[in-house]
């Protein structure tokens, strides 16, 4: 257990001298800042040294998991490892030298990068154009969605309605919403699967769009995508399609060629880059050829022999990001894709399939497998087999931690009950996933003959088990020094 830095304090240390004594003793005369800045009300304020500091916070970086020193199996997430080459080439002085207000005949190679990023994102949705300024998947969809309500607006024809799988991302009926849609739910089959005919029937000339993850999130492909889109753009609505999951489709299947209008990506799960804790994201929108005066400005476009940004679009959405969006990560994603080629990228997929279903065969006998049909690049397990003996998703999650590896997705999709939901990824190796998979293997057994070991789990961690909801209704989130 490690004591908070308040905790760990002497009274008269410093991690730095500035009381004149020092070799700096001339520099030091001075105080460091303007006497009007410095407080003198931060009772209990911690007095320790550099290296108390230093030692303090690197044992807490070490207990951090992480794709760099962990597996981390998240599933729908895809949290794959960020090659250290993606940082080498996004610090380069060109790229992270720059300044977005530059004049674009001084960023030639700016520019053509992220043109070249465009159409390889074109070439893998099988869509005609992109936009890389959307922040975040999350804000991808929503733009996407926008564009969506732009066009039928300029069609004469706003409608009111948005349909969505019951096993979407809970971000669609949110961006839904915030577009001024209602969402109404398709149920799935027994399956995990949309079926077309039950599409068909909720579909109206209110309705603006569907919203669909192929593969969805539970890991399963849409068999009747194509019939699906069919049915929709009948009725004069567009398909949006949610890439979060594209690591199971690049070099395989083009969403524009199953029908998509309408479709975001997500830099930071299938290209490699950093999300979440680890840096910004990204999440461009590929649209086809009739709906790209609606991307949001400015556009990348050709200009007395060289690229410039284009900000006259009238039927444009407007901005969504300042400038042009993250572009350290597209630069990261960028390197990633010239490192894999075209190939390379199929490649991809067709590990992080293999992957996937490696997991899936060890562990099929052990622990229920929510679906029959073939899973993806990721699979969902229950708790089923587990809970005649007490024990829970939770308590399998919490007992992995004692083992070193970080748990999958737990408790989603929601529709399915005590889900575990896990993405190997293509990075790892096969020594790391059967390390799992003997590990998964071992709560298992336990579960049947010591449940209580996995009840009580984690036992090996700097913390065992919280009392969450507690911590969920009282939380504390600040230190207040002892009186």
């Amino acid at each position: 257990m490690e004591d908070l830095i308040f905790e760990q304090t002497s009274v008269g240390r410093r991690g730095m001298d500035v009381s004149g004594h020092g070799s700096n003793a001339a520099s030091a005369a001075e105080p460091p800042l303007d006497a009007g800045l410095l407080r003198d009300d931060l009772t209990g304020f911690p007095e320790v040294s550099e290296l108390d500091v230093l030692r303090h916070y690197t044992r807490l970086s070490k207990l951090n998991y992480s794709a760099a020193t962990n597996f981390y199996p998240l599933g729908s997430c895809t949290m794959k490892y960020n090659p250290v080459v993606n940082e080498r080439v996004a610090a380069l002085p060109g790229f992270a030298g720059i300044h977005p207000y530059a004049p674009a005949d001084t960023v030639q190679g700016a520019l053509l990068l992220l043109r070249a990023v465009e159409e390889w994102l074109c070439e893998i949705s099988g869509l005609d154009a992109v936009s890389l300024q959307p922040a975040a998947g999350a804000q991808g969809e929503l733009t996407g969605i926008k564009m969506i309500r732009a066009w039928h607006g300029d069609h004469g024809d706003p409608r009111s309605k948005i349909l969505i799988p019951s096993s979407a991302h809970g971000t669609n009926p949110a961006s839904a919403a915030l577009s001024g849609y209602d969402a109404v739910v398709v149920p799935c089959d027994d399956r995990g699967l949309m079926q077309a005919a039950t599409v068909r029937d909720l579909l109206d000339e209110q309705v603006a769009a569907l919203m669909v993850t192929n593969p969805n999130t539970l890991g399963l492909f849409e068999a009747e995508i194509e019939e699906i889109a069919r049915a929709v753009h009948d009725v004069g609505a567009l398909v949006y399609m949610d890439g979060a999951n594209m690591n199971a489709l690049m070099g395989k299947a083009k969403p524009g060629h199953t029908g998509a209008d309408v479709l975001q990506f997500n830099l930071h799960k299938t290209f490699s880059t950093p999300h979440g804790g680890g840096g910004p994201g990204a999440g461009p929108v590929a649209v086809r050829a009739d709906l790209e005066p609606y991307l949001p400005v400015p556009r990348i476009v050709e200009y007395d022999g060289g690229l410039r940004w284009d900000g006259d679009r009238p039927e444009s959405i407007g901005k969504v990001r300042s400038f042009y969006g993250n572009f350290g990560i597209v630069v990261r994603a960028y390197a990633y894709m010239l490192a894999c080629g075209g190939d390379g990228l199929t490649e991809v997929t067709e590990t992080a399939v293999l992957a996937a279903n490696y997991l899936r065969a060890r562990l099929e006998d052990a622990y229920n497998v929510a679906f029959d049909d073939r899973s993806m690049h990721e699979v969902v397990f229950t708790d089923k087999l587990q809970n005649a003996d007490g024990v829970k998703t939770l308590d399998i999650a919490k007992r992995l931690l004692d083992f070193g590896f970080h748990a999958p997705t737990i408790y989603f999709p929601l529709v399915v009950s005590g889900a575990l939901m896990v993405e190997p990824t293509e990075t790892e190796n096969l020594e790391t996933l059967d390390a799992f998979a003997e590990a998964m293997l071992e709560i298992a057994r336990e579960a049947r003959e010591e449940p209580e070991t996995v009840r009580q789990a984690p036992t090996a961690t700097p913390l065992v088990r919280l009392d969450e909801t507690r911590a969920a209704r009282n939380p504390v989130l600040i230190w207040t020094p002892s009186s």
